[in-house]
């Protein structure tokens, strides 16, 4: 899979993650830009930790399809460079990032507590 950085390239993830191996596929795109994000702005980002457990979460094989695209759909909004509020604006453009992420934490709940001792 090739990846470009046009935003409109994004359009392709824009879609119900109908099986495993569109999840793979995901997984695929985020492991190219969640990092790079994270090492980026990550010191700034009080939800830093909660972004690695999450990606974490998301690779483990004992996870279901069904689970893990929950995750990829907040993580994909996370590094994609079209969001609500852009990201370059100061504190306030991670407020939608943020809110995206909180809400995933709190619809998995306690499931995601063992990926934060992976740290």
């Amino acid at each position: 899979m090739k990846y470009v950085e046009d935003p409109r390239e994004l359009d392709k993830f824009d879609h119900q993650y109908d099986s495993e191996e569109d999840i793979e596929e995901a997984e695929e795109y985020l492991e190219s830009k969640l990092w790079v994000k994270l090492e980026k702005f990550g010191k700034k980002l009080s939800f830093a930790r909660d972004v690695v457990a999450l990606y974490q979460y998301l690779i483990d094989r004992d996870v279901s399809w069904h689970r893990k695209s929950i995750v990829v759909g907040a993580l994909i909004y996370f590094v994609s460079p079209i969001d609500a509020i852009p990201d370059l604006a100061p504190l306030v453009g991670y407020l939608d990032d943020l809110g995206v992420i909180t809400a995933v934490l709190k619809f998995l709940g306690s499931e995601l507590i063992p990926y934060y001792e992976r740290d």
